[in-house]
């Protein structure tokens, strides 16, 4: 069955940067689509952007510059990398492939 698994959370400082990783299973990787999607405390999901089949990528305004998306095929795994994290970054952070989603990660930003 298709699983996307992702790690790489945790409780980091303002200013610090992390990379998300999203390990996938039980579909063909590289012919796929894939979106990264957050969920602040109290808010509702807010999409981020998304990596195509052939490495195109789509980002919102807000996060361009501090948020890359990222892929590796061989490995079957997508990346969020985020930069100068500030205290609104945190959220869960989910990665979705139509229909499937992962279980997410939490990312806390705070000094």
């Amino acid at each position: 069955q298709v699983q996307l698994v992702e790690s790489g959370g945790g409780l980091v400082l303002p200013g610090s940067s992390l990379r998300i990783s999203c390990v996938t299973s039980g579909l063909t990787f590289s012919s796929r689509s894939f979106h990264w999607v957050r969920q602040g405390p109290g808010k509702g999901l807010q999409w981020l952007g998304q990596i195509t089949d052939r490495g195109v990528i789509t980002m919102i305004d807000s996060v361009k510059g501090r948020f890359t998306i990222s892929r590796d095929d061989g490995r079957n795994t997508l990346y969020l990398q985020i930069d100068n994290l500030k205290p609104e970054d945190t959220a869960k952070y989910f990665c979705a492939m139509r229909p499937y989603w992962g279980q997410g990660t939490q990312v806390t930003v705070s000094s």
